[in-house]
This record gives C-alpha cells, sequence and structure tokens, in this order.
C-alpha cells in the first residue's frame, strides 16, 4: 500500500487529464450548498461536473459544513479538489468533479453563510443535511417549536444554528439586498422534500415578529421555488483504503476521497426561477410527479435497507454486503420490500420493476463497496418515520399484520435500546441516533417489553397513527422477546410464518 504522507496533495495541477469530468475551471459560484458531506460531494457535485461538461455556465458549488472543519480544510488546500471513487467487483473509476469554488463551515463563520445565500448570483440554494438537520418533531411532522436552537433562530439574537434557519435569515437578507428569485432544492430523503421544506419555512417565518413575517411571507410565494427531488446513490464513509487508491492510481495525496456506488439517479419537478444547470445532460430525470419515484425509493431501497442493517447489526455483520449474505436476512428483504412496501406504492411506468428489484439486491451485494451497518442503521428515529407508518397502517386498516414492518422496528428497538438478556453488539452501539438516550430512559422506565413499546410509540417516533392499533405494538413486543432469545434467524422465521399465515385464501 502506498505511504501517501510524503506525495503532493491533489490540486489543480496534479489532476490527470482523463479523470475531469469537465476540463473548464468554473469561476462563478450559482449554488450554495447546505452540508458538505460525502452524499453531496458523490452526487450533485458528480451530477453538475457531468452536466458543466455538456454545456458550460455559472454554476460553481459554494459548500457549506455544519460544524466541522475537517472537510472544509482539505478542500481548501487542495483547491477544491477531491476524488470520487466509483467501486464495484469489476473495478474502480476515479474521477475528479472540480466544481465547488469555495468551502466555508457555518458553526465558524455564520455571517458568510447568509451572504452567499443573499447574492444575487446565487441562484440555488442546495442542502444535504439528513433528515434530522431539519428539525421538525417526529410527532407532528412540524417544525419543533420547542427546540432551544429554533427557538434561538426565531430570536435572532444569535446567528442562526439550524438549517432552516440559515435558509430562511438567508432568504430575508436577499430579500432586504436585491429581492432576486432563487430555488431552495432538498436532496435528503424526505417524502415530499421540498414541499416539506417549503412548509417547514414557512412555519419558520409564520413564527417570526409581524413585520419581519409580513415582509417575508409574500415574497417567499412568489420568487422562491421548492422544487421535490428523489436522491438515490450508495455513499459509504471515507477510509484509509481509499486514500491509498487514489495515492497508487494518481500518484496524490488527497484527504477526503469519496467512495461510491457505479449507480446514481436523481429525479426532480423542473421548477428554477433562476435557471439551473443542465443536469439532465448528466442523466438527471425531470418530471412533474416526483413522489412516485421517491416513494420507490424511500421504501423498497431505503427501507428494506434499514432492515438489513439492523438484522445484520445484530447478527455481527460489519457491513451490507455481508448481512445480505446471509440466507435469512436476504429472505426478510426480500419479504418486507414484496409484501409490504411494494403494495403501498405504484411504480413509474418508465421502471422496469424486476430489473429495478434485482438491481437493488446486486447494489446491496457489492462486496467492493463495504458500505457499514452501524452507517446505514444511524439516525433510524428519523429514517423510519418516513418509511414505516403509511406502509404499516395500510396493511393494518386493511386487517392484516405488516410482519415484517414491525420485525424492522423490533431490529431498530434492539439496536439502540437493548433489552435485557440481548447483547446488541458493537455494530449496533456505533449507530449514532438523537433519540438513543431517550429509549433507553423509556426502556429503564417500563416494566416488561411490551410496555417499553407502547411507549415508544405513545411518544410519536413514528407519528401518532400506529398508537392507535395496539396490534402492531403487540407483535413488535413478540419479535423483541424472539430477537433477545432466539437470534435474528428465528426472528426472520417467525415473521415469514405469521405472514404465510395471514395471507387470504388463494393469495
Amino acid at each position: 500500500m502506498t505511504t501517501t504522507t510524503s506525495l503532493p496533495r491533489l490540486g489543480s495541477g496534479t489532476v490527470p487529464e482523463h479523470a475531469l469530468p469537465h476540463r473548464r475551471t468554473v469561476a462563478e459560484t450559482g449554488i450554495v450548498h447546505l452540508g458538505l458531506g460525502n452524499f453531496h460531494r458523490a452526487h450533485q457535485a458528480v451530477h453538475t461536473a457531468a452536466a458543466l461538461a455538456h454545456t458550460d455556465g455559472p454554476w460553481g458549488i459554494l459548500g457549506v459544513a455544519s460544524r466541522s472543519a475537517a472537510v472544509a480544510d482539505a478542500l481548501r488546500a487542495q483547491d477544491h479538489r477531491y476524488t470520487v471513487v466509483e467501486i464495484s467487483p469489476e473495478g474502480e473509476r476515479l474521477t475528479v468533479p472540480a466544481v465547488h469554488t469555495g468551502a466555508l463551515v457555518a458553526a465558524h463563520d455564520p455571517d458568510a453563510v447568509l451572504t452567499a445565500i443573499a447574492a444575487p448570483r446565487t441562484r440555488i440554494v442546495s442542502l444535504t443535511v439528513t433528515e434530522h438537520g431539519y428539525t421538525f418533531s417526529p410527532r407532528t411532522g412540524h417544525l419543533d417549536l420547542d427546540r432551544d436552537d429554533v427557538r434561538a433562530d426565531l430570536r435572532g439574537d444569535t446567528p442562526p444554528r439550524t438549517t432552516i434557519g440559515q435558509v430562511v435569515r438567508g432568504l430575508q437578507r436577499r430579500l432586504r439586498s436585491s429581492a432576486t428569485p432563487v430555488t431552495v432544492l432538498s436532496c435528503d430523503n424526505l417524502a415530499a422534500n421540498g414541499s416539506q421544506t417549503a412548509r417547514l419555512v414557512g412555519e419558520f417565518v409564520q413564527a417570526l415578529p409581524p413585520a419581519e413575517r409580513d415582509e417575508l411571507s409574500v415574497w417567499l410565494d412568489k420568487s422562491v421555488a421548492f422544487p421535490d427531488t428523489m436522491v438515490d446513490r450508495i455513499v459509504p464513509a471515507t477510509t484509509d483504503a481509499y486514500r491509498a487508491t487514489v495515492a497508487e492510481r494518481f500518484g496524490v495525496r488527497d484527504e477526503i476521497p469519496v467512495p461510491a456506488e457505479p449507480f446514481s439517479m436523481w429525479v426532480m419537478q423542473d421548477r428554477f426561477p433562476a435557471g439551473r444547470p443542465g443536469w439532465e445532460h448528466g442523466g438527471a430525470l425531470f418530471t412533474d410527479d416526483v413522489t412516485p419515484y421517491e416513494l420507490l425509493k424511500l421504501r423498497l431501497l431505503n427501507g428494506t435497507h434499514s432492515l438489513i442493517a439492523y438484522l445484520g447489526a445484530l447478527d455481527g455483520r460489519a457491513t451490507i454486503p455481508e448481512a445480505i449474505a446471509r440466507p435469512h436476512i436476504s429472505e426478510a428483504a426480500h419479504r418486507v420490500l414484496h409484501d409490504e412496501y411494494l403494495p403501498s406504492l405504484t411504480v413509474p411506468d418508465d421502471i422496469d420493476l424486476d430489473a429495478y428489484v434485482a438491481r437493488l439486491f446486486g447494489r446491496w451485494a457489492n462486496s467492493a463497496l463495504g458500505h457499514r451497518t452501524r452507517q446505514v442503521g444511524s439516525d433510524g428515529s428519523v429514517k423510519l418515520r418516513q418509511r414505516v407508518p403509511d406502509p404499516a397502517l395500510l396493511r393494518l386498516r386493511a386487517g392484516r399484520t405488516p410482519h415484517h414492518l414491525a420485525l424492522t422496528v423490533a431490529a431498530y428497538l434492539c439496536c439502540v435500546a437493548p433489552p435485557p438478556g440481548l447483547d446488541a453488539g458493537p455494530h449496533s452501539a456505533a449507530m449514532a441516533d438523537p433519540a438513543r438516550g431517550r429509549l433507553q430512559r423509556i426502556a429503564e422506565s417500563t416494566a416488561s417489553v411490551p410496555d417499553f413499546v407502547t411507549a415508544v410509540i405513545d411518544t410519536g417516533l413514528l407519528g401518532n397513527g400506529l398508537a392507535e392499533h395496539p396490534a402492531f405494538a403487540e407483535r413488535v413486543a413478540e419479535l423483541i422477546g424472539v430477537l433477545v432469545r432466539h437470534g435474528t434467524a428465528a426472528a426472520v422465521r417467525a415473521a415469514a410464518e405469521a405472514t404465510d399465515s395471514d395471507r387470504p385464501p388463494g393469495a
């Protein structure tokens, strides 16, 4: 393995020509992107590079990290270059998108972020901040006005700390300076992400003092667009192995390469009042109705992915490929996808369902990528709220129990708040979840697993509807019991047998 410390840093003069999707320097910033993590740099930035390779334009991206300066510092040291390492069992393909024009850290320079959002040349403000970054209440789905940081942002006595606060205060500054139109583009895994972002922004504005509220409301309706989008690419965490790959192939040191699968999909409404890059030339699809694509991805990919991650972690598997290679976990994935998620959605006409599902399992089995169960399983308290309740309620209202969705919730709770007698293992313990402490306190204060599950559902963690169906909580509790006493294979078998016994005659 190549030692990287003595190599020159990746930069504009060290990038091999064949690795550049486009050859021209992007000098003008047209996009301010909140969230400088791996997903943005392997998805939106790559699509933008491909668009600029076809048609030049003022579409450089100013990346904004929230708190950590690690990526921003590395970008600046590398002339805003980094490598995308596309990984498959057939080999690796390395490219350098080179579309970023700057990098900020909101916690260190909040005023510069607001100034960038307000700049007339900024035509798009995009976001990849994870579901947790939208500061909404899991119970209500509305902006969480009880949060201290949301309250502080509404008072305006400190620079905004939340994403919604940054967007609104930046738009407010824009209105007062140029009032030019702009698009706010969510690239996160939220159902109707543009509509949700618009609603949360609107709720923030409505909570402002009347003069500020009235000033902003009319302009937002007239000049700011919030298109819905669907994003899809598996992007694991960066490790030294990927840094070594860049060193060996390019002979340079890249501190922040991004690994990614070859597959990438982006579907959007074409609502950009100030213009946009030619993303269709980079493979993006534009449609009036994103919802069918979004639900296909949120449920078939993301929802099934969550079950694989939680069962895999409990089974001692560090990666998704290791987990899906276990026959019982593969069976559970097939069952939840076909029996419980698929009946809850309409497949778009241009999607070949059999090919799409086969490709999903191929993507999960990409052993060269090694996506970690702890990464996929993190933030489940926010993710599952987007994935489980609606299909579960559809089945419950039809008089049937969604056993594999119950298994998803049971495995999640075992990972983040293990009941007595269960060693959930290191991969579960490594999952980051904002609700972990609260769930553990509920577990400690309840007398039994059924009481614990009922209390969790009553908190609104999965919305409000499931609390009206105690059979769901009972089934989750039963499957937790099987996981504790007999392990993951037995729990999968129990869910499958119950599903088969519930099938209507002839089904």
